[in-house]
């Protein structure tokens, strides 16, 4: 009798066991609770069944499999599903009554609780032989320890007793080796269903006439249906118009009679809207384990904005193509190792003797050899061919701007800019007329500043340049404690002269006065300027008082070379009289020694015109 209840036990498992995993398939868009709280009632269920087909082996105890149900609860399904099985068995235990409640109820906690252990020590997503083998080695041991407290002993243990445990060690690791099977199997299903309903492209399965057999979500969306089911049964001509359904049929034919598969087929669809969308399309034939076919798979992916991005980019190289074409500059791109990866007409054209070099592929080197054996540049030293070469490779990927004298007397200005993946971009313009525009302006700017700083009438200095110079030669006279001697120069009677032979004379001689000043200060650093009227000056860097004195004198006797005519001069010749001044530590300012000068040149003309004198607290000279 006992044998009997076990068998029906067993079946009473596998029943349950069975009907579950019928109705996990079905409803396998249940939440994880859901389903953790669904695997727990079937297991209570389970369990109430096999204590309903238990015996009563002695006063108040009963033989069953509620154990191997409460385990696989456990094990597999977590605390949800162990609670609902527990309070389903606990309650059915204590329905039945007896004085095996109390150890059985113990049973059922321990098994509950062990169950856990092995649930969190392999993990939730584990599940193999060893999960189910430990949960059959828990159940036996639990099970075996229960009967030595019930029976007082190991030495009251019947034979009976140990068959039932091997009964229970058995039904649960079958149990479990089928959740095992059954978890295995249905994470492959997951797996496959999420591939297939979460790809992106449109995925579907057709018969040997081409009706659909299962389709995933996207296929039902993009015919607007809402579930993949309403896709089965229809045909191309339900969906499309009789033409196009009709290309697409004669081709799922032509792949099945032909076995040969269709790959990456590209092909334009016009919608309704009139809205041209372009498809990437790959069929194989399907054939069953004996070789028959029995329909074909597609998968069939939207390319039409990679497409409308491969359109634009062809666009945009034409574009690009053109306008590298039409524009007057060279352009070049060199890749990071320096290595030329494209350029335009123009940019070879810009390097005539050296274009044969500037070809894609070309390493920069090899191009700078070419302009040195060519002579194309006129700043390469022959004497630093190696170096020059060097530097200039490694300016290549530098961002700067360069001006490059040609051979043929053009000159070239070379942009480089880098791009944030280390290559560089050079830009070649022809600046010859701008060079030449340059030069012409910087003859001007030096004949301006010429005629800016030159006397209109005498060809000498202005006032504005003895000014800033005087300024300038004190200051680093003081500094380097050097001389500086000032020559103030005044035309004697020269009022008299304009009156009695007119100011055009009077301009002339003013002339021929500048010419005699120019002829005796030879020194580049000596300065003869116009001092204002018939007043000059000249300024001497570096000569001492003595010097002054000697120079003054020789410009008195070449202007009495000269020998001007003037009537109304005692003289009878033009004169000049000349106060000379020389820097020392009593002149603080530039004005003071002007001042003494100017001083000089009034003792001049005071004793009697036509001589030199010196300052103060200088000799006097005649």
């Amino acid at each position: 009798m006992p044998w009997q209840v076990l068998i029906g036990n067993v079946a009473a498992v596998a029943l349950v066991i069975s009907v579950w995993m019928h109705l996990h398939y079905k409803f396998y868009r249940l939440s994880r609770v859901q389903a953790e709280l669904g695997f727990g009632l079937m297991m209570g269920l389970g369990a109430v069944l096999s204590m309903l087909l238990s015996v009563e082996v002695d006063s108040g105890y009963y033989l069953d499999l509620r154990s191997t149900l409460l385990a696989v609860s456990a094990v597999y399904g977590g605390p949800l599903a162990v609670l609902m099985t527990a309070v389903l068995t606990c309650v059915q235990r204590i329905s039945m009554g007896g004085a095996g409640v109390e150890p059985a109820l113990i049973s059922i906690m321990l098994v509950s609780a062990f169950g856990l252990v092995l649930h969190f020590l392999f993990g939730r997503g584990v599940a193999d032989v060893r999960k189910a083998l430990a949960c059959a080695v828990m159940v036996a041991s639990v099970t075996l320890a229960m009967s030595i407290f019930h029976r007082g002993g190991w030495s009251h243990i019947t034979t009976v007793s140990l068959a039932a445990i091997g009964v229970k060690f058995a039904a649960t690791l079958a149990a479990a080796c089928v959740i095992t099977y059954f978890h295995a199997f249905t994470l492959e299903r997951d797996i496959l269903k999420a591939a297939l309903t979460q790809a992106p492209d449109f995925h579907y399965v057709k018969d040997r006439n081409s009706r659909f057999v299962v389709t995933n979500l996207n296929v039902a969306r993009n015919h607007d249906r809402t579930k993949s089911s309403e896709m089965v049964g229809l045909t191309d001509f339900d969906l499309y118009p009789r033409e196009t359904a009709q290309a697409f049929f004669d081709r799922e034919q032509e792949i099945m009679a032909s076995g040969e598969p269709l790959v990456d087929f590209e092909e334009p669809l016009v919608e309704e809207d009139g809205r041209e969308r372009w498809f990437l399309t790959s069929k194989i034939p399907l054939r069953n384990r004996h070789g028959d076919l029995v329909g074909l798979a597609g998968v069939t992916r939207d390319i039409t904005e990679k497409k409308r991005l491969v359109q634009e980019a062809l666009d945009s190289k034409n574009v690009l193509s053109q306008a590298m074409t039409e524009m007057s500059d060279g352009l070049a791109m060199f890749n990071p190792e320096g290595r030329l990866v494209f350029c335009n007409d123009q940019y070879r054209a810009a390097f005539p003797r050296s274009a044969h070099a500037r070809q894609p592929g070309a390493g920069i080197t090899d191009i700078l050899q070419a302009v040195v054996r060519s002579g194309e540049r006129v700043d390469v030293s022959p004497d630093a061919v190696d170096d020059w070469i060097e530097i200039s490779a490694a300016q290549l990927f530098l961002t700067q701007d360069s001006e490059i004298p040609m051979f043929d007397g053009r000159w070239l200005r070379q942009r480089t800019r880098l791009a944030a993946d280390g290559s560089a971009l050079v830009v070649v313009s022809d600046i010859t007329s701008m060079k030449d525009s340059e030069e012409r302006l910087t003859q001007l700017a030096l004949k301006m500043k010429g005629l800016a700083d030159t006397d209109a009438l005498t060809g000498i200095a202005n006032r504005r340049v003895f000014d800033e110079a005087i300024s300038e030669e004190f200051a680093r006279a003081r500094r380097a404690e050097s001389s500086l001697g000032l020559l103030l120069i005044d035309v004697d009677h020269f009022k008299a002269y304009n009156d009695t032979y007119g100011h055009l004379e009077g301009d002339n001689c003013l002339r021929v006065i500048g010419e005699v000043l120019r002829s005796i200060t030879k020194r580049p650093s000596d300065l003869a300027a116009r001092f204002g009227g018939e007043e000059f000056a000249i300024l001497l860097p570096g000569t001492d008082r003595d010097g002054a004195l000697r120079l003054a004198r020789m410009l008195r006797s070449a202007l009495h070379r000269r020998a001007i005519p003037h009537s109304e001069s005692s003289k009878a010749i033009v004169t000049v009289s000349i106060g000379v001044a020389n820097i020392s530590d009593r002149f603080a300012t530039p004005a003071e020694l002007v001042s003494a000068a100017d001083q000089a040149l009034y003792a001049a003309k005071k004793h009697g015109r036509d001589r030199v004198e010196a300052a103060a607290h200088q000799a006097r000279a005649a």
